[in-house]
């Protein structure tokens, strides 16, 4: 899943891709270079951004799903506003990819359900502004863990399919580094709920705190990451640079074709 931010303020491409032209353009470079869908957005939910207004974000995606649509590229869209997913649909968006996990609007459910396009169901503590703020759990595996699960639940008995659904343990959001680390690590226990994965590791402030590196200069630390979660039976990664990381998906790939069908790292 190749990472298209239309926004101004997003933490690693911020500005870059506000105007039409130039979000197509990279959208159609990221495909060419091995995504399997483009993920817009219009909003930045990195730690600390605060909402816009949804005509703001319509205005950013809309567009941009109707041009890679039309030139036939598969379109997510990274939302928590039902509004937004329903034009995102209409547009010709195949996934809605959602922070809070279709709980943070009413309409989204039955939205989702209607549409009968598959969603990604992220874990979130708390809102973008806020959830980095005084983070703690007892146990972030088992928490993250039974969120999903309920969340599942939830979607399903408002009638969204079960093979639609895809589990984001939400790296980052709402969580110290350890935590990060535990869910990386837990990722063969969120298989077994029986939903792909989705891992959004790329240039994530918790490889800063590992290596020191900077945002602009994590491609290598990501690399690592994104080879990790595969290994570990991740189906999906979400990557900013998808000719760099489909290297390192690959090379995973073939290590983790290779383990023995009763390993860990690799589901039924």
């Amino acid at each position: 899943m190749g990472v298209l931010n239309c926004t101004p303020d997003s933490f690693s491409d911020g500005g870059m891709y506000v105007t039409l032209d130039g979000a197509v353009r990279h959208a159609e470079q990221m495909w060419k270079a091995g995504a399997a869908i483009i993920d817009v957005g219009g909003e930045s939910t990195r730690p600390g951004s605060e909402a816009i207004p949804e005509s703001e974000e319509l205005a950013r995606v809309i567009p941009v799903i109707e041009a890679l649509c039309d030139r036939q590229v598969c379109v997510s869209i990274d939302t928590s506003k039902a509004e937004v997913m329903r034009q995102a649909i209409v547009a010709g968006a195949a996934m809605v990819n959602d922070v809070t996990a279709l709980a943070g609007d009413s309409s989204s459910l039955d939205i989702v359900a209607e549409a009968d396009v598959d969603v990604c169901l992220m874990h979130m503590r708390g809102a973008p502004a806020t959830m980095q703020n005084h983070v703690h759990y007892d146990d972030v595996v088992d928490e993250v863990e039974a969120f999903l699960a309920a969340r599942v639940e939830i979607c399903v008995a408002a009638g969204v399919r079960e093979d639609a659904i895809l589990l984001d343990p939400g790296i980052g959001f709402g969580k110290q580094l350890e935590d990060n680390l535990a869910l990386i690590a837990a990722i063969p226990r969120f298989k077994k709920l029986g939903f792909p994965v989705l891992m959004g590791v790329s240039r994530k402030f918790f490889l800063e705190e590992l290596t020191g590196s900077r945002v602009n200069d994590r491609e290598i630390e990501t690399a690592v990451a994104v080879a990790a979660c595969i290994y570990a039976g991740t189906d999906v990664v979400r990557v900013h640079d998808v000719e760099t990381q489909a290297r390192a998906v690959k090379i995973a790939s073939a290590i983790r074709c290779c383990l023995p069908e009763s390993s860990p790292g690799v589901s039924s």
